[in-house]
């Protein structure tokens, strides 16, 4: 059942308009995305996939699955480290997922669809990533 309301939701927004407060890029970068421990610690396996939209608060990321061996990425109060491939560099971000969507059969891409927010934005990662976005806004 919440696969359906989240595909409910998705619709109804794409019908009312998008009420997001920074504004949202479609922009298509390689992804690689782990998940923290407690302490910090990245666990050793990483889901590849890419980014399908990206704003300086937030990601939407294409990922073939929603699970690291045992774990959810999708758990409350998990930490997120994604680590984007820019044209010059690599942003390593850290977020919290705030939903997820499984894509559905029709959709171009497989997988989940998962809603990440951005968090620790103080560091020279992040810095890089909003002036990326910067870049891009100015060509389009």
């Amino acid at each position: 059942m919440p696969e359906r309301l989240r595909t409910i939701t998705r619709r109804l927004r794409d019908f009312v308009g998008n009420r997001r407060r920074a504004p949202r890029h479609r922009l298509r970068l390689a992804a690689a995305v782990s998940l923290l421990d407690a302490g910090g610690r990245a666990h050793p396996a990483t889901l590849s996939g890419f980014t399908h939209d990206v704003s300086e608060s937030g990601l939407g990321v294409v990922l073939p699955a929603i699970r690291v061996g045992e774990r959810y990425l999708v758990g409350e109060s998990h930490t997120l480290r994604i680590v984007l491939k820019l044209p010059d560099t690599h942003a390593r971000l850290y977020g919290t997922p705030v939903r997820y969507e499984r894509l559905e059969a029709n959709h171009q891409d497989t997988g989940y669809l998962v809603g990440i927010h951005l968090t620790e934005t103080g560091d020279e990662d992040y810095a890089a990533f909003v002036e990326y976005l910067k870049a891009v806004n100015r060509k389009s």
